[in-house]
């Protein structure tokens, strides 16, 4: 199963019962906002999943605001959609493919490897096929986790990389947060000591569709296959798309922290950088 699928591969499929179709809808500063718009109207067959109640843990002192959640409380939701291993799970939102990409990396994580981001989401579907308001009706699974510690990255192996430089450290936020000169959402702004700027944005066109192999390679042509790397954003959400993006053209060395910048700026110890990138 390819990572990355069309609409027209989905409708000829939407039916077979090894397809699991999940919207990951959300609209950060109105929590509401996704389940009520999966409600007027979803891809059929979809059921719903909520950044904040389904794919983050409760904030906390630490952790960001979004927290990854715990293996427990994720494969509940999972098992509660009827997700099977041998299940095809395609995932997608109206943010671009941020949310379904954290959907993504979070089933990655509890070892699924038949997933899937459906490109252009919600929009590139409505666009071709009907919609529905109907809600699926699913019997719950038993899902054993196979767990992929080697894809986090903790703040204390961030720290450690601050000295010892091992790790390409790659900030996805828009580059006026990244500086500090326009930070919206936290409290803090600037970047991790050492982190270079790649706006997650940028591996997306405007109509919500992900950017081409060769596009995605010039974009990235300066992040090396032979070092690691560890993407970080906001809060964990957005990084994932640039995680998505970099191992869609082959890079086998990423690592996602997952509490990011408003896990980093938690610890008054921690530095603060702010300007241009080194």
């Amino acid at each position: 199963m390819d990572k990355l699928v069309t609409v027209s591969w989905l409708k000829e499929r939407e039916k077979e019962q090894d397809v699991r179709i999940i919207d990951c809808r959300f609209v950060l500063g109105n929590p509401e906002a996704g389940r009520a718009a999966y409600e007027e109207g979803h891809i059929p067959g979809a059921i719903y999943w909520d950044l904040e109640r389904d794919l983050s843990a409760p904030k906390a002192e630490h952790g960001g605001r979004h927290p990854w959640p715990s293996v427990d409380a994720f494969v509940r939701t999972v098992e509660e959609a009827g997700i099977t291993h041998e299940m095809r799970v395609v995932l997608y939102d109206d943010q671009n493919g941020a949310m379904a990409a954290r959907a993504y990396q979070l089933l990655r994580y509890i070892g699924h490897e038949q997933a899937a981001l459906l490109n252009g989401g919600y929009a590139a579907w409505k666009a071709a096929y009907p919609l529905t308001k109907d809600v699926p009706d699913v019997q719950r699974t038993n899902y054993e986790p196979r767990i992929a510690d080697e894809m986090l990255r903790s703040m204390e192996d961030v720290r450690a990389n601050c000295v010892s430089g091992n790790a390409l450290l790659i900030d996805s936020r828009a580059y006026n947060r990244y500086t500090g000169e326009a930070e919206t959402v936290d409290p803090v702004g600037g970047h991790i000591p050492g982190a270079v700027n790649y706006d997650w944005q940028h591996v997306v066109n405007h109509d919500g569709t992900w950017k081409t192999h060769e596009e995605l390679e010039r974009h990235f042509a300066d992040v090396p296959h032979d070092r690691d790397v560890i993407v970080y954003c906001g809060s964990g959400v957005t990084a994932c798309a640039n995680l998505f993006a970099l191992e869609r053209i082959g890079y086998r060395n990423v690592k996602l922290y997952p509490g990011s910048w408003s896990d980093w700026i938690s610890y008054a110890d921690n530095e603060k950088k702010q300007g241009a990138q080194p």
